[in-house]
């Protein structure tokens, strides 16, 4: 027997509002129903025999022309995204829309500006898995027994690695006969399941992710972002309405409310994995800051989740092997180009694929570093150099053999005309252009190992309190810079492939 929501018959919809409230009213029947046979099932109704599914909601547009329309005055040409590649069926699962209704709306707006015509929104085939629907607080396994917990398998959809899978952003999805082509790069299971993994890594909901991000591999800067956003809470007249911390603690601006469900959150008895800090704008434009820790596997692991949040950047902050003589303690590396030794990417984003730099994020992070050192161009090509970074799985690299090999790591760096070394800047480049998401590295020497300046705890703690606050606030600046110039002209048409989904 299945137990299933009345079905919700498609729709043509020619208004992005109207859509996005079909698309929230068909997620919040089916989530309901999920949640009630939830509730029953915990409360021990009898579902012997019985089935229960739900279904994600769905928007399709259907073209019949390679042109567009946009209006004469919407300079929709400009885009990378929001226009489908030719005629034909696109489609894609939505979820949250609670969460993604501004994200949702404006790539609506988009599609018909640029296609005409209507949108068609209706209940789809793909099941909600039930664990993506419990509710921000809900931790219903709990309280089932073992056998309970054994049976929901029969009872409910769990989620389904088959149906998240990153073909269409990794460029190798092919639909089958008849299957309609997709217009976003993750399906609604995909979005879903990590969203769950950011609570779990960050130890912060998915409500409190800015649309800018900052990451780094040292607590020292997070140290920092988190007076800068104690200090700017302090301040009626702050650009930023609120501060979030791990357990979802926060802290609102001098002169704002509290809001509802702010006293849920609690600081965790111990950090998360990749703990994430929120210095929020009431647009969402405000900054995220993670501390991904050491190594490329955590670097790829946080960039896979955080890219369904779509923001319009993530820029690396961390410190680095200086590789070269003429570099000191404290200079900064502005990368243009990666050396990938990291191997996390591999399977996804080939070696042959170029990692180019990205000139909205390379000109803001050039401004901002001049505008917080106040350096003039000939002193600040002293303290700042553009270059080649690698990044290495091997945290231990020096210690590879130099001498009576084929290829030893100092011959590569030298040939790649690298200028330093890191484990992480490469890996978060590589999934900003994979996801298309602007990326862009500033780094700060802090040792140089190839010439005998290693890093020594008393040397290594000098140089943090020398350089950390000035780096957190160019990296800061240069967000302040990206958001000026707007979201449209951030996202850059290099990250695009030949025949792109519609959605940003």
């Amino acid at each position: 027997m299945h137990k299933t929501p009345d079905f919700t018959a498609p729709i043509f919809l020619n208004d992005p509002a109207a859509a996005l409230l079909q698309v929230q009213r068909i997620y919040h029947d089916n989530v309901a129903f999920l949640r009630q046979a939830m509730r029953d099932f915990v409360g021990g109704g009898d579902f012997t025999h019985a089935r229960v599914r739900a279904c994600y909601p769905y928007v399709r547009l259907h073209t019949h022309s390679v042109s567009r329309q946009g209006s004469s005055n919407l300079p929709l040409s400009r885009l990378s995204y929001g226009f489908v590649a030719g005629p034909g069926r696109f489609e894609t699962t939505l979820t949250r829309p609670d969460l993604y209704a501004d994200y949702y709306l404006e790539q609506f707006r988009l599609l018909l500006a640029n296609h005409g015509g209507e949108l068609e929104v209706g209940t789809s085939t793909q099941p909600i898995p039930i664990h993506f629907s419990f509710a921000e607080h809900d931790h219903v396994e709990g309280s089932l027994s073992v056998e309970r917990r054994a049976f929901m398998r029969d009872v409910f959809d769990l989620p389904d690695l088959t149906a998240m899978d990153d073909g269409i952003a990794n460029g190798t999805h092919e639909p089958k006969p008849g299957e309609a082509h997709p217009l976003s790069l993750f399906t609604a299971p995909r979005v879903d399941y990590s969203l769950q993994r950011l609570r779990h890594y960050t130890g912060t909901a998915p409500e409190w992710f800015q649309n800018f991000v900052l990451f780094t591999n040292y607590q020292f800067y997070i140290d920092e972002f988190i007076k800068l956003g104690h200090a700017e809470m302090a301040k009626p007249d702050s650009e930023y309405v609120a501060f979030v911390e791990p357990g979802n603690v926060v802290m609102r601006r001098t002169g704002l409310a509290a809001e509802p469900g702010d006293e849920l959150g609690h600081a965790p008895p111990r950090l998360p994995q990749m703990p994430g800090y929120h210095l929020m704008r009431a647009d969402r434009s405000g900054i995220t800051m993670v501390n991904i820790g050491v190594g490329p596997a955590n670097a790829k692991t946080i960039t896979d989740h955080i890219a369904v949040l779509r923001p319009h950047a993530w820029i690396m902050l961390g410190h680095c092997a200086g590789l070269r003589t003429t570099q000191q303690l404290g200079d900064y590396v502005l990368a243009h180009g990666y050396v990938r030794e990291d191997h996390v990417l591999d399977e996804e984003l080939p070696l042959w694929v170029p990692i180019p730099p990205l000139a909205e994020i390379q000109v803001a992070l050039e401004a901002a570093v001049a505008d917080v050192t106040q350096l003039e161009r000939s002193e600040l090509k002293r303290v700042m150099r553009t270059g080649t970074v690698a990044s290495t799985d091997n945290r231990n690299w020096e210690l590879l053999p130099f001498h009576h090999s084929h290829s030893t790591p100092e011959r590569r760096f030298s040939q790649s005309r690298a200028i330093a070394l890191d484990m992480e800047s490469a890996t978060i480049a590589a999934n900003g252009f994979r996801f298309r998401v602007p990326y862009g590295t500033l780094l700060c020497v802090s040792d140089k190992p190839l010439h005998g300046e290693i890093k020594l705890p008393g040397m290594a703690n000098h140089f943090y309190r020398e350089r950390v606050d000035q780096h957190l606030r160019i990296g800061i600046r240069a967000i302040d810079l990206l958001r000026e110039g707007g979201p449209d002209q951030l996202h850059s048409r290099k990250l695009r492939s030949f025949s792109e989904v519609a959605f940003q």
